[in-house]
């Protein structure tokens, strides 16, 4: 008696609970490309719906924003296109690509501060003037 075909010990299932099937790792990435798109577009309608504002998102920095361009955020809200993104973000020496997860703390701060009215202290401008 053959093991292998008499359901005794030796015996692959054809179909076990426990078959892990891999995703080849192009679809993954697909998959994930999707559920940022989906994310990042959901922060854009939150912040042009006035429901939450950049400087939150810049302050707090979530998962789908991290490697979002500045630029890209800025020009969701209300009234916002290049050119008054550009004058922002030339007037705080940040490039329109730079990410948001790439920012320094320093530049979030000073953003998030020119966003909501206030001009924030540099705590580095004494040391541009040396």
């Amino acid at each position: 008696m053959n093991p292998a075909t008499a359901g005794g010990i030796g015996e692959v299932p054809l179909a076990s609970p426990a078959t892990i099937v891999r995703v080849p790792q192009h679809l993954r990435a697909l998959e994930q490309a999707n559920r940022v798109r989906l994310a990042r577009a959901e922060l854009k309608r939150q912040v042009a719906e006035g429901e939450r504002t950049v400087a939150e998102i810049v302050r707090e920095c979530p998962w789908e924003a991290e490697s979002m361009q500045i630029a890209d955020l800025l020009q969701s809200q209300h009234r916002w296109g290049h050119t008054r993104c550009r004058r922002l973000l030339t007037g705080i020496s940040i490039p329109e690509t730079k990410t948001i997860g790439s920012m320094t703390d320093r530049q979030r701060h000073v953003l998030a501060a020119r966003l909501e009215g206030q001009h924030a202290e540099d705590p580095f401008a004494a040391l541009a003037c040396v």
